[in-house]
């Protein structure tokens, strides 16, 4: 049974909870191991804010690499049927030929760091004619304001917002820009029962 997608309960985990939705877009709940769970929980929320406490600056770039390799590695020694790749700077962007579509296109999950009153994390579920699918883990009780940003409460276990292409390839600090190319990354997840490939797909190519 899929289970809908939840929000941070705090101001700082969007990281550990992006990962975790990934995990509920993708497999049954029964599917899911505690083990990714746990671990997906005990190495995020890695960054000390002011005052030196941890976590409040939330989940570290390098906390995102080591757990995407770890869920690939989770995959490869079969605890679940999972694949996971890290993707940074300039592979990161909305486009016909961007990785991070593609893996939308192909029934993959994409965690990405973006501006939303500074550095966030959401999960991007889709896409479909120049629009981006996400679900945005910052709950908002009255939506987005932004028009070329739709909100949408009506698809809890796949997303809430609906984003264009353009506004993610942005440079600037507008909300829900990936920013500056240096500094972006992405986490691709497939689950790699359902994931659409040359093998079990022809339309994926037309």
């Amino acid at each position: 049974m899929k289970i809908p997608l939840r929000c941070q309960i705090s101001e700082y985990d969007c990281g550990p909870t992006s990962l975790l939705n990934a995990l509920s877009f993708l497999f049954e709940r029964e599917e899911i191991s505690p083990e990714l769970i746990r671990n997906i929980m005990l190495y995020s929320l890695d960054c000390y804010g002011r005052g030196g406490t941890l976590g409040k600056r939330g989940t570290s770039r390098m906390a995102m690499m080591f757990l995407s390799n770890w869920l690939s590695d989770a995959g490869k020694t079969g605890i679940m049927p999972i694949s996971s790749r890290y993707l940074a700077g300039d592979a990161v962007y909305a486009g016909d030929n961007s990785p991070v579509i593609d893996a939308l296109r192909r029934g993959g999950a994409a965690v990405v760091r973006l501006n939303f009153d500074g550095d966030h994390y959401v999960l991007l579920t889709g896409e479909k004619n120049g629009q981006v699918y996400l679900f945005d883990p910052y709950y908002l009780p009255d939506g987005f304001a932004d028009v070329d940003v739709k909100s949408d409460d009506k698809h809890p276990g796949e997303y809430n917002r609906i984003v264009p292409f353009a506004r993610f390839n942005s440079e600037t600090a507008a909300p829900y820009a990936f920013g500056n190319t240096a500094e972006r990354e992405a986490v691709i997840i497939f689950n790699t029962r359902t994931m659409m490939t040359a093998e079990n797909t022809i339309e994926y190519f037309i």
